[in-house]
């Protein structure tokens, strides 16, 4: 899964990011609103983790102008603002959760991770495939009520798989859910982890498909 954190204050940004790197998402980080507003127009994210005392556009007019454009990405907002109005304010804009700073590191990834199984799965933190079963919240894996043991890069590849089962998926859409812009990718890494996830599941009747020129597809439970 992968989240913006669109912060000014360097520090701070970077122990976001490190922190969320750790729990394994990919993340990628700008630091004022112009870039945000950018970045966000071009590219899809499973979450935004916005401050709002941001330098060329505050986060007010970034949420403002994501939701213009019609965007669903949750929208996490930091601030040091604990002004009622403000709360109020971003929220009616379309904001879909609110941190006051300082903040403890443990709520805020419990807030992360509730809000990417609110977009992506519709409330639900557990996904099912067949014999096949995925907590994306405790980032743990059964097969056929076994557990499975997955690296963080193959969960990863199996949980966008999984979330878009029957339709075709190709390496740069799955490149772009596990790694930031920082990340090395190796030309082969996906079909590497798609590889490694094929011996896994194979065994169970579950089959993930290459569709040649085109990527992957989990085919649907018959």
């Amino acid at each position: 899964m992968r989240i913006l954190i669109v912060e000014d204050d360097p520090t701070l940004a970077d122990g976001l990011t490190r922190s969320l790197q750790r729990a394994d998402y990919a993340v990628d980080c700008v630091h004022d609103g112009e870039q945000a507003d950018h970045v966000l127009a071009a590219q899809s994210y499973d979450l935004v983790i916005l401050d709002l005392g941001l330098p060329k556009l505050d986060g007010f007019e970034v949420i403002r102008r994501v939701r213009r454009r019609g965007a669903t990405v949750p929208v996490l907002v930091l601030t040091a603002h604990d002004a009622l109005a403000d709360r109020v304010k971003g929220l009616d804009l379309g904001a879909d959760d609110y941190l006051t700073k300082p903040f403890e590191l443990p709520e805020l990834e419990a807030r992360v991770r509730a809000l990417i199984r609110r977009g992506q799965s519709g409330g639900s933190s557990m996904l099912a495939h067949g014999p096949l079963s995925l907590d994306t919240s405790g980032r743990r894996a059964t097969l056929d009520n076994v557990p499975l043991e997955l690296s963080a890069r193959e969960f990863g590849v199996l949980e966008v798989l999984m979330l878009r089962s029957g339709r075709v998926v190709n390496k740069e859409q799955l490149a772009e859910q596990l790694y930031g812009w920082e990340d090395e990718v190796g030309s082969n890494a996906i079909e590497v982890y798609v590889h490694r996830l094929r011996k896994k599941l194979e065994p169970a009747g579950v089959a993930i498909r290459t569709i040649r020129g085109l990527g992957y597809v989990l085919e649907k439970d018959s």
